[in-house]
């Protein structure tokens, strides 16, 4: 094969979108990888600030100390390096593949994401979801739901007795919330008419009154609360409860795979942050700047204009980032009877009303436009 006839190969529709899907993919797991440095980071410095004290601010290079942002560096050079134990009498197929596994599906669904406007590239249109589905929502609600696998096995497979308490909460906890997570968002799916989470992202446009928040304020409120319950953070963090279980699921592990399944968790805070600031917030919509106005002032480069709904969407997720480290540090751990009260007694109930009000608001307002 001659260069010309490479160059024609590269060049064709189908290598087009090899091409860009692999990029796509590097991009998000790259942005992924360094997801948990800068919260672990964040987890330290806020706490210190909400109490008065200084918090990680020693490591550095040299005399630049840098807010001790390299001591999340520093952590995860140790974790990497330390020396791994597996515990006698441990599953050890199970025991090596459980954080794998977490870490997998956490990226699986981080890439349904859309992060941007379609843009154009060689005349082809380049989504900038790597996975870009019609049916977006299901995607994400099926792959985040694989994740109780991993702590699950994690914790049988560890021969330990605090691990399996701990997974068996937390898969309870999980599974219980993930009916009251894709309840609240169905009412979107009503609402904007289509599963597609970009085509929703169009349908909010740029004015906040247009936003799934406003449209549908219960469907946040109920999201809001499922986004703590399914990633296992405080108040909801009795998957790990250290003053009962030790550290929960993960007691047995150590080294470069405990450093995974908190890979895992960040990952699954970005997603879940991202898809609430998607379907509640507008997405990369930039707020009060519609989008032919936006590609005006980006010169009428439409990856530009991308460039910048980007980086306002990772805006809006970092705010429910932030939010995440301000309950952990602000609010006590439930118990466990009152975590599964209120998933299934209060959530479920006020779920299923909030579906039927705006199935009804929604044929009513259908029915009174058509005549």
């Amino acid at each position: 094969m001659g260069l010309t006839d490479l160059v024609a190969l590269l060049s064709s529709d189908a290598a087009i979108q090899i091409i860009a899907s692999i990029v796509k993919i590097l991009i998000i797991v790259v942005l992924c990888l360094q997801i948990p440095p800068i919260m672990v980071w964040a987890e330290r410095r806020a706490p210190a600030m909400m109490q008065r004290r200084k918090g990680p601010n020693r490591v550095g290079i040299g005399k630049f100390r840098l807010y001790g942002l390299l001591q999340s560096a520093a952590d995860a050079v140790k974790l990497i390096f330390k020396e791994e134990v597996v515990p006698t009498g441990a599953n050890k197929v199970v025991y090596h593949i459980a954080p794998i596994f977490s870490v997998f599906t956490a990226f699986l669904v981080a890439c349904a994401i859309p992060y941007g406007n379609d843009i154009t590239v060689f005349g082809q249109q380049i989504s900038l979801s790597p996975i870009r589905l019609d049916v977006g929502f299901l995607f994400i609600l099926a792959m985040s739901s694989l994740a109780v696998y991993g702590v699950t096995l994690a914790g049988w497979a560890s021969n330990n007795k605090y691990s399996l308490l701990g997974s068996l909460r937390a898969s309870a906890q999980m599974i219980s919330y993930e009916i009251p997570l894709g309840m609240s968002l169905i009412p979107l799916v009503i609402i904007f008419g289509t599963l597609d989470l970009n085509k929703m992202v169009i349908a909010q446009s740029a004015f906040p009154w247009s936003w799934g928040v406003v449209r549908a304020p219960i469907s946040f409120f109920l999201f809001f609360i499922c986004m703590f319950a399914e990633t296992n953070r405080s108040p909801f963090d009795l998957a790990e409860g250290e003053s009962e279980l030790v550290a929960g699921f993960h007691t047995e592990y150590n080294s470069a795979k405990f450093a995974a399944f908190f890979l895992s968790e960040y990952v699954a805070m970005f997603v879940l942050s991202a898809l609430a600031a998607t379907v509640f917030f507008g997405g990369w919509q930039v707020p009060f700047v519609p989008y032919d106005l936006l590609l005006k002032i980006a010169f009428g480069l439409d990856w530009l204009a991308a460039l910048v709904g980007f980086l306002f969407l990772l805006l809006k997720a970092g705010f429910f980032m932030w939010v995440y480290v301000w309950v952990r540090w602000t609010l006590p751990r439930f118990r466990y009877d009152q975590l599964m009260a209120l998933g299934w007694k209060f959530m479920l109930p006020i779920g299923l009303f909030n579906l039927l009000i705006t199935a009804l608001v929604v044929a009513i307002f259908d029915t009174v436009t058509r005549h």
